[in-house]
């Protein structure tokens, strides 16, 4: 079975699902795999099939999740060969469809109930994704280090999401584009 079948991609889509509503009730390590199955209405054999144990399964679904964040965190770029602060489109923004999109992860990683590890993990992925941003497409001065710029950009990311996960989700994805594209104008004029 190549991994484009489309039960190959049934299966893995109830064990991530199955997973992540597990993942919201306790932390990984108190998951087993029996109970993975039994939510995932899938055999032991089955999930055996596809990966050795659970944080393979936890490991492959993390690296979707920042795949999917790479490419909405990209977008802008797709339209443009250099990104303006003061002219970016907030139409372009697509970081907070992404949030929207796997909103159950994102619930639990901000949850005060799991361990930090989740956290540690997404901001490591958004860290290295501006890291390579930066380098790539903008000018640091020589006395700022870019591993102390992208951590400040990072965690900045990372609080408009967690904000924006503390009012539930409430404003639109439109409202959140708006306001990373002011708040990116700040000290810009």
């Amino acid at each position: 079975m190549s991994a484009n079948d489309l039960r190959v991609v049934k299966t893995k889509q109830a064990l991530h699902n199955a997973l992540l509503t597990l993942l919201s009730e306790k932390p990984l390590e108190n998951i087993t795999i029996a109970e993975i199955c039994r939510v995932a209405k899938v055999n032991r054999g089955t999930f055996y099939l596809h990966y050795e144990q659970k944080e393979g399964l936890f490991e492959e679904y993390f690296q979707e999740i920042m795949r999917d964040l790479n490419n909405s965190y990209e977008e802008p770029y797709r339209a443009v060969t250099t990104l303006d602060k003061n002219q970016i489109d907030p139409d372009t923004i697509r970081i907070f469809h992404h949030i929207e999109r796997f909103k159950m992860f994102y619930r639990i990683v901000f949850s005060k109930n799991v361990p930090l590890t989740y956290y540690y993990m997404l901001f490591d992925g958004i860290f290295a994704l501006l890291k390579r941003d930066i380098a790539l497409h903008n000018k640091v001065h020589d006395e700022i280090s870019i591993e102390y710029y992208s951590a400040y950009q990072a965690n900045a990311i990372i609080g408009l999401i967690i904000q924006w996960y503390r009012q539930d989700f409430v404003d639109s994805v439109s409202i959140l584009n708006k306001q990373l594209a002011g708040i990116l104008r700040i000290g810009e004029k």
